[in-house]
């Protein structure tokens, strides 16, 4: 769709080119949502796409992944034979209700930014533990997990002017045995519930709900619980109303989808565990 009301696209080349925000302001990454209805409240666009950042970058301690890697870049990443929750990244990639086009151009950042309840590079990095890096407008940095960062559905933490730098994920969590179940109300539908568990080398149990509810939830156990006490967690950190409810699920049914994908996935790693 044309903006018809943007007068200026900025195009820094480093974080000290980056112009003072003002109202009407956008930053300009992949662009899908952006461009796919009216937008009149804005007047200039910051492009981000000079800023250069490498999409995926992995030191000995995490791998890091730009706000600007498309999710076309993270599905093609070649992963160490020891990452053996890797699968996790192309499951969550193929969550998304896109063409081989948006994913080309759409974003990982943008995904985290938009804050839908059925945004999969949320479940994806709040699964992880990732911890997102976030350029403030007034200078200087802020880190903040994931399951923080995304407080609502189309709600988290950035003010005017942040900037979504990268997040960052701890080689450990990718070394994990993972289960993942996702269900739309639709053969090709949107996410109605994603939720992605994981064991640690100890057996202690991260269970990641999303999709389901308006924010990511995550849930640890110190081992591998029965199938009650896991029922009881999830009633405990997951209030009726935190489930979500549109078009593409009522919360009653997303409430229960949760209860029966948590215990496949407790059923998968308890398989998994066993000698």
């Amino acid at each position: 769709m044309d903006l018809n009301t943007i007068t200026t696209v900025a195009h820094p080349g480093s974080r000290a080119q980056l112009p003072v925000w003002t109202a009407g302001d956008a930053w300009l990454a992949g662009g899908t949502w952006l461009f796919s209805e009216p937008q009149t409240h804005l007047s200039r666009l910051i492009d981000l796409t000079d800023l250069r950042w490498p999409a995926l970058t992995i030191t000995d301690t995490h791998l890091s992944i730009a706000a600007t890697c498309t999710i076309a870049q993270l599905d093609a990443l070649v992963c160490p034979p020891d990452w053996i929750a890797a699968p996790l990244i192309n499951q969550c990639c193929r969550a998304f209700l896109a063409s081989f086009k948006i994913w080309k151009t759409a974003t990982v950042g943008g995904n985290l930014c938009m804050s839908l309840p059925a945004g999969p590079m949320i479940s994806l990095t709040s699964a992880f533990g990732g911890v997102c890096t976030i350029w403030k407008a007034g200078g200087g940095e802020q880190k903040i997990p994931v399951v923080e960062f995304v407080t609502g559905n189309q709600r988290n933490r950035l003010t005017a002017g942040d900037l979504l730098r990268q997040i960052d994920i701890p080689l450990p969590a990718l070394t994990r045995r993972s289960a993942f179940r996702q269900i739309s109300l639709t053969p090709v539908g949107r996410s109605a519930a994603l939720l992605i568990g994981s064991l640690d080398p100890a057996g202690a149990l991260a269970l990641t709900v999303t999709a389901s509810t308006v924010r990511p939830i995550r849930i640890s156990f110190p081992k591998l619980p029965d199938a009650s006490a896991l029922r009881d967690a999830i009633a405990e950190h997951i209030a009726d109303d935190l489930y979500h409810t549109d078009v593409h699920g009522n919360p009653f049914w997303r409430k229960h989808m949760t209860l029966r994908l948590a215990e496949e996935i407790r059923g998968e790693l308890l398989d998994m565990a066993r000698p």
